[in-house]
């Protein structure tokens, strides 16, 4: 670590999570004078507690359904139970290993990292936890955001997605409230471990944002891996009883007693400590930090990104998004807006979707009529060998003359890998016929992305 001659930075950034780490290290690579302030451990949500020990989990649990798969296919193998204590040995060993990293490049790259919070108080100054006042040309808020729980009676006795983290074993019986990316995602895990898995939804679908046909094929896969899914089932309170924990529902109905309560209902952003009053940035209606489409707020000289910003609440936009600010802000390159418009996203549920573009009935909004929609609906060869009724589907959104593919979601094994060449080809105006142009590769499921007809 650099030490600072002085309080006086080029660029103070506030939050050590992935967006203000990009942010950091772009800036100190054009020569800027930096100082990181980051209380917790570096790498934000997504490598404590988001992308990166979820990712490890769900592979965890991708090893559990193959070794089913290998059972039924003639392996002699006697699938058993998860170690959870010997499988987060080597989860937290690789978390740290990241930790290290970025300990190293910031010593390298001369960034004064200090391990307090930062407040803004106007005119470029920024005071942290221990009483000293820091003075930049640039602030970067990059605080990102924090799981909630609902305000009901007993939400204390549920945990979050942090909690889920924390566990050094799978409950035998959990239930997960919600229907969004972490609510699938930690079902799916916690059902492939071992655990019995009741998934309560307020509303009727899983992921009401992503395509209703993919939603719907997923909620059958899920049924067919085992976890109970309630939908119409509003959760109103939660209680502890003999048994254990119980849910009741909006009719007032208690559910049977579980042994965890799992609330995945939302995340806010972390603004609360950030001084934003007194630096004149009012928050919007839903509680982000607004921000122009280069990622300045109201106020000259501090600037936003992640998920404390309205952007999409996604790792790769906090860190695009960071970069190409500092090379606005610092390199002198004049660059346009970051692309929001196809941003490529996956959900590791059991099995993954991908998908980028335009969902169905947003295409039909918009393009009205001039939509052509093809699907594929199969059983991957793996799932057909062992007996699994587990089904991908895949389908294409295309419109005009020339069927400009402005939609491609992706549900089934390996989804989560091949999406990414497919967006690189959308944003290039990928077309049907440029798919049916391509040689498939077969037996594969990508080749049905470019077979459909």
């Amino acid at each position: 670590m650099a030490d600072a001659p002085s309080t006086d930075f080029d660029l103070i950034v506030i939050g050590g999570g992935s967006g203000g780490l990009a942010g950091a290290f772009r800036a100190a690579g054009y020569g800027a004078r930096v100082a990181l302030l980051e209380p917790a451990a570096l790498g934000g949500t997504c490598v404590n507690v988001g992308c990166v020990p979820k990712k490890a989990m769900w592979l965890a649990a991708e090893v559990a359904g193959k070794l089913r798969h290998a059972a039924a296919l003639g392996f002699d193998v006697q699938p058993g139970g998860l170690d959870w204590t010997t499988f987060v040995g080597h989860r937290e060993r690789y978390i740290e290993g990241i930790h290290a990293g970025y300990r190293r490049r910031l010593a390298e790259a001369g960034i004064v990292l200090m391990p307090t919070r930062g407040r803004l108080v106007g005119g470029g100054r920024v005071a942290t936890d221990d009483g000293v006042v820091l003075s930049a040309t640039h602030v970067l808020l990059a605080t990102g955001g924090h799981a909630v729980r609902p305000d009901i009676p007993g939400a204390a006795l549920g945990g979050t997605s942090d909690d889920f983290f924390g566990w050094r074993s799978a409950p035998p019986r959990v239930a997960v409230v919600g229907a969004g990316y972490i609510a699938v995602e930690l079902a799916g895990v916690l059902q492939a471990l071992g655990s019995h898995v009741s998934m309560r939804v307020r509303g009727t679908r899983l992921l009401e944002s992503f395509d209703a046909e993919i939603s719907a094929q997923l909620a059958e896969d899920v049924r067919q891996n085992g976890v109970d899914c309630r939908f119409s089932t509003a959760t109103t309170a939660v209680e502890r009883t003999d048994g254990g924990l119980r849910l009741r529902d909006a009719h007032g109905e208690w559910s049977s007693p579980v042994d965890e309560v799992l609330f995945a209902t939302g995340r806010r952003p972390n603004v609360d400590a950030l001084g934003l009053g007194d630096a004149q940035i009012a928050l919007d209606a839903a509680g982000f930090v607004p921000i122009d489409a280069y990622n300045h707020t109201a106020v000259a000289g501090v600037h936003a990104v992640g998920d404390l910003t309205p952007s999409p609440a996604l790792t790769p936009v906090a860190i695009a998004a960071a970069r190409r600010l500092m090379d606005r802000l610092f390199g002198g390159r004049e660059l346009p807006p970051l692309a929001l418009d196809d941003v490529p996203t996956v959900v590791f549920s059991h099995p993954p979707i991908g998908r980028v573009g335009l969902t169905e009935v947003q295409a039909r909004a918009a393009y009205g009529d001039d939509v052509q929609v093809l699907r594929s609906g199969f059983r991957p060869m793996l799932h057909a060998l062992a007996g699994s009724p587990q089904r991908s589907l895949f389908k294409i959104v295309c419109t005009g003359a020339d069927r400009r593919v402005v939609g491609l979601h992706l549900l089934g094994e390996a989804a989560d890998e091949m999406l990414q060449g497919f967006a690189v080809a959308m944003r290039r105006g990928l077309t049907l016929d440029d798919l049916h142009d391509t040689i498939a590769i077969h037996p594969t499921s990508a080749e049905e992305v470019v077979l459909m007809r």
